[in-house]
């Protein structure tokens, strides 16, 4: 049998730069003038949702309510993506690496190696509001409650979980090669950040010349310019444009003092691991409460 294990999953949690990521990748690894367009990423990548790969899994047309209908179906559509490509290549996840019904959700058969973007959930919180139609405070109840999925109204699932859960899950999953990119370094220092990920994860010499167009091609203005002209396929109906702001630091704006102090206390280690640079500004703007 051949080895499946092709996938480098580009994974993160809802709204935490994966489809910048998949874009800027795209134009990075494509000739100039190739790369495709936000409504054409499958040209290069794909995702873990594609209703065409789970109706040639089902033999049929997929139609599910359950994640037992899910995962019965699941590992031989991975297979079948997996297989898609002679190589390795990138397929864009919001799943957490778990098990789910006695399977693993990302199975180490067709797995190369993950590359984690990952958001501060202040950041997230109203970013995630937008994406979910619904408040502030919704939106952070969902963001911890370890059974929070989405997914197609065809019954392909996404098993997302609480936030910090999805932080740990695949930041410390045994045996899995991963590059952890946080997406406020991506704003600051997109250059370095890539060339890190480049470099020293994926192996390849950077063209620095290719670089610096990818960037530019991939900049938040050029993707909401896309958008604008030509809508977005993954855009929730409900969402009037899924590029909203793309800034760092709209927590400061966005959220009271008490929601600030619900996200510090639900997810405090993750933060202390991973975001130690906020805990003393969060710490007094909750105080405020």
């Amino acid at each position: 049998m051949n080895d499946l294990r092709r996938i480098i999953w580009l994974a993160s949690y809802p709204k935490s730069g994966n489809t910048w990521m998949r874009s800027l990748l795209a134009h990075y690894f494509m000739p100039k003038g190739q790369a495709p367009d936000i409504n054409h990423l499958s040209q290069f990548t794909t995702g873990d949702i594609r209703q065409d790969f789970f109706d040639r899994a089902a033999g049929r047309v997929y139609r599910g309510k359950t994640y037992e209908d899910w995962m019965a179906v699941r590992p031989t559509a991975l297979r079948m993506i997996a297989a898609s490509k002679p190589s390795h290549h990138f397929v864009k996840t919001h799943c957490q690496p778990i098990r789910i019904l006695g399977k693993d959700v990302i199975p180490a058969e067709v797995t190369a190696a993950a590359i984690y973007m990952m958001r501060n959930p202040f950041d997230l919180a109203p970013s995630f509001a937008r994406h979910q139609d619904c408040d502030l405070d919704t939106a952070i109840d969902r963001m911890m409650d370890p059974d929070m999925s989405s997914g197609t109204d065809t019954g392909i699932f996404e098993a997302l979980g609480r936030w910090d859960d999805h932080v740990q899950t695949w930041t410390t999953a045994p045996g899995l090669p991963r590059h952890v990119v946080r997406y406020e370094d991506m704003l600051r220092r997109g250059e370095r950040e890539m060339t890190r990920l480049l470099e020293k994860f994926l192996r390849v010499k950077v063209d620095k010349a290719q670089l610096a167009y990818a960037l530019r091609e991939t900049s938040f203005d050029a993707l909401k310019k896309q958008e604008s002209e030509a809508g977005f396929r993954e855009r929730p109906p409900h969402m009037q444009s899924f590029f909203a702001r793309g800034q760092a630091g709209v927590w400061r704006d966005d959220l009271t003092p008490a929601q600030v102090g619900r996200i510090r206390e639900a997810f405090m280690p993750v933060l202390e691991k991973w975001y130690p640079e906020m805990l003393e500004e969060t710490a007094e703007y909750a105080g405020a409460a």
